[in-house]
């Protein structure tokens, strides 16, 4: 298993290194000019006044330099944890994103483990009582959740929860550090972005479940006489998880990369949020170190999965 770990890593080098350069030319090709829009309009400073801090300004953050040498300094310093300073707020992008960073990963938590509990849940009962009332219902709840764009999700959440019930706060973040405070702002966001990925979880779980329960060891295991709990918890689940595996992982990294709109409708400072933003003004040390960040997860997600393969079902071997 180690061997085999340590294998697939170097082998992501070579493809975290292609994405970077590609992200980088991508970012270099975006229009505008982040130097120009940092320079004051307002104010009684002459032509010359406003080449001469335009100059300085291009030296002080290394867009004088040749595209190549630029980056092999974006490089060097991404290797060392520096990501440049942002030109829009003038602060250490490290030290900017920090708490966007946490607070998108309270919220991605959240609704990651109620989705996938849910799911299981719904999934199983769905499976097991199939052409029931509850597996019609459940089929045709999340089929409407699967077609429902997630924005729209939110902006019903917001009417009803928000302004007609006045129950939690339509958008914004709690202004002290308090449980009970972050519980209402988080509410409306989780919910969002649980039902976006319940639907696709949950028939993830349902088809799993109907292909392991229709297998020959469970009918085997039924005529021996064990108890049907014990058939589809330890038996039919335990060998349904393998696709289920990979749908979570990708509901995770998809939660990461689609809470940006989440974030966006609830005011929520988040790196999703906080990515858009960026884009707008044009600040590319924020947008190569958000973009870097999802394609890394990315690739580890790929690694997580094939070793989660191997934790859940046994049969499954990993060849170094």
């Amino acid at each position: 298993m180690l061997r085999y770990i340590v294998k697939r890593i170097l082998n992501l080098i070579p493809v975290a290194l292609i994405i970077s350069i590609m992200l980088f030319a991508f970012s270099k090709a975006m229009p505008g000019d982040p130097i120009q829009a940092m320079i004051p309009t307002t104010g009684r400073m002459t032509k010359a006044q406003k080449e001469e801090m335009y100059k300085n300004l291009q030296a002080r953050y290394g867009y004088d330099k040749p595209l190549p040498e630029q980056y092999v300094r974006w490089l060097g310093r991404t290797l060392k944890g520096d990501f440049g300073e942002s030109t829009r707020v003038r602060r250490p992008v490290k030290e900017y994103l920090s708490e966007p960073l946490k607070n998108t990963i309270y919220l991605n938590i959240g609704s990651t483990v109620i989705s996938f509990v849910l799911s299981v849940l719904i999934g199983i009962r769905s499976a097991t009582h199939k052409g029931g009332i509850f597996d019609k219902t459940a089929q045709t709840l999340t089929l409407v959740g699967l077609s429902v764009p997630t924005f729209f999700i939110g902006l019903i959440l917001i009417f009803f929860f928000a302004f007609r019930l006045k129950m939690f706060p339509a958008n914004g973040m709690p202004r002290v550090n308090a449980f009970a405070e972050w519980l209402k702002y988080l509410t409306l966001p989780t919910l969002t972005l649980t039902v976006g990925s319940l639907a696709s979880l949950s028939r993830y779980v349902r088809n799993s479940m109907l292909d392991a329960l229709d297998q020959d060891y469970i009918r085997t295991a039924r005529s021996k006489g064990l108890k049907e709990k014990t058939v589809v918890y330890s038996h039919a689940f335990r060998n349904a998880l393998i696709p289920v595996v990979t749908a979570l992982t990708w509901a995770v990294l998809g939660m990461f990369s689609g809470s940006a709109i989440t974030e966006r409708i609830f005011s929520y400072r988040g790196i999703g949020n906080e990515l858009i933003t960026a884009v707008m003004a044009q600040d590319y040390n924020i947008i190569l170190a958000l973009s870097m960040f999802y394609a890394i997860l990315t690739l580890l997600g790929n690694l997580l999965m094939d070793i989660a393969y191997a934790l859940v079902d046994p049969r499954v071997k990993l060849e170094a």
